[in-house]
């Protein structure tokens, strides 16, 4: 797990988060399953606030400041660290081949995949002039999923955790580039395992809309930064 420097503690963790992002929203997951409370603050990109900046000069999200001080800059640290103080619905596999799998399945995401998607989504950021080829190549991911959710209900076994988690978000993300391009593929228990990871009470609970944080306490005002 990695940590950045320590701030001065704080009476709950507070977690900078963006509401459509697919890393802020696998870390609300992983929080809201560990029951972590947090101190929610929503950003805007275009305007980050100076005591997130100031907490991890990365600049992206989420990112968590734990009671302590220390700084969760990534979101697979935010879910380890809240699955591993508390995972009640044992999204954590328990046996070594099977949490090499998932996190082996989370780093085909994060990598290939997460590559080819932001190039398909956004092609014009990229000097493309479609992503048509990127989707391609994204499918294949896709595929492989669908082969797994046809042999099982979800993406490491028989009940959802973590790489469920940590991935659907991303898959949500294609699916919505092009919904009807995304309906027509063979992929029936791909969709049908997407379906249910929306109509979710856990989704609908971290898609809740925040107000903006204002930073206030910071000195932030909108356009400031």
């Amino acid at each position: 797990m990695t940590t950045a420097k320590a701030h001065p503690p704080t009476p709950l963790p507070v977690l900078y988060s963006f509401r459509r992002c697919p890393y802020a929203m696998r870390a609300r997951l992983a929080l809201r399953v560990a029951g972590q409370a947090v101190e929610h603050r929503e950003i805007e990109l275009k305007h980050k606030p100076a005591a997130m900046l100031q907490a991890s000069p990365k600049g992206t999200v989420p990112v968590l400041v734990r009671t302590d001080g220390a700084v969760l800059e990534q979101s697979l640290d935010i879910m380890r660290w809240a699955l591993e103080h508390h995972d009640p619905e044992a999204w954590l596999p328990k046996d070594e081949p099977s949490r090499q799998d998932a996190w082996a399945l989370i780093a085909q995401n994060d990598g290939d995949f997460k590559f080819h998607l932001d190039r398909y989504k956004y092609p014009h950021r990229y000097g493309l002039e479609d992503g048509v080829a990127h989707r391609a190549q994204a499918a294949v991911f896709l595929d492989a999923l669908a082969q797994r959710l046809a042999a099982n209900a979800y993406l490491n076994g028989p009940r959802f955790g973590l790489a469920d988690a940590a991935i659907a978000p991303f898959v949500r993300q294609f699916a919505h580039t092009d919904k009807a391009w995304f309906a027509q593929q063979n992929w029936p228990a791909l969709a049908q395992w997407l379906a249910a990871f929306e109509a979710s009470a856990a989704f609908a609970q971290v898609m809740e809309k925040h107000p903006v944080w204002p930073g206030v306490a910071d000195g932030f005002a909108p356009g400031a930064l």
